[in-house]
């Protein structure tokens, strides 16, 4: 079994510490030690190499997104959770834009959470749908459509039906049932398309695509 390295980051020193005895239960998950501070994050991260960060929004007097930044440029394969008290709507959009793919309250079960951590280690993503449609709307808004549509431009045909079907919402083994490849070349084309547009998760993809004009046709079929 391939275990997913998981490292978690809170200043509650406590809650860290049993956070992270109750995940090390889970077979899948291999929990390296925990951080409790930006500097112990980074060294953390650059010695664990994790796949998943569970990272808290506040780490004393410094901002979880100051430590992602950080984070993101000397361990970019990692996929970032925010597991947080704030329900604020900008701190979400920052957290996003910035490379962000999960955002989940603190007030969850610990099941939940591994599920969470479970589908980001698949390229999958997680906020609360309360939140979703608010966040959507404001990564899509503004006058951006004609830069938005420049960057799919750069998108071969068959990574815009990849895009088509990440907006329709489906996931890594539907996308590869609809356009009737392998998941491992589904997550290739994911990767790529990424890549192109220059951003870091699938939710950002897809609101680039419908700051484009882009919107679920459920038309994209096998080549």
């Amino acid at each position: 079994m391939k275990q997913t390295r998981v490292l978690i980051v809170d200043d509650h020193r406590l809650f860290a510490e049993m956070l992270a005895e109750r995940l090390s239960m889970t077979p899948d998950l291999m929990i390296l030690p925990v951080a409790h501070d930006i500097a112990g994050l980074l060294a953390a991260a650059e010695k664990g190499r994790p796949d998943v960060v569970v990272l808290d929004m506040m780490l004393g007097p410094i901002s979880g997104l100051s430590a992602l930044e950080r984070l993101v440029e000397i361990c970019p394969e990692a996929r970032i959770i925010f597991l947080t008290a704030s329900d604020d709507l900008t701190l979400l959009v920052q957290a996003v834009r910035l490379g962000a793919v999960g955002w989940v309250p603190k007030r969850v079960g610990a099941d939940r959470l591994i599920q969470v951590i479970r589908s980001v280690a698949q390229g999958g993503g997680f906020v609360p749908s309360r939140l979703l449609a608010d966040l959507l709307r404001r990564l899509t808004s503004g006058d951006e459509m004609a830069e938005a549509e420049s960057r799919l431009a750069t998108l071969t045909q068959r990574e815009r039906q990849v895009l088509t079907c990440m907006v329709e919402g489906l996931g890594r083994s539907e996308i590869a049932e609809q356009l009737g490849v392998s998941v491992n070349t589904a997550r290739t084309h994911t990767q790529n398309l990424l890549a192109k547009l220059d951003v870091h998760s699938g939710l950002e993809a897809i609101s680039l695509a419908m700051r484009a004009g882009l919107r679920p046709t459920m038309a994209a079929s096998s080549t």
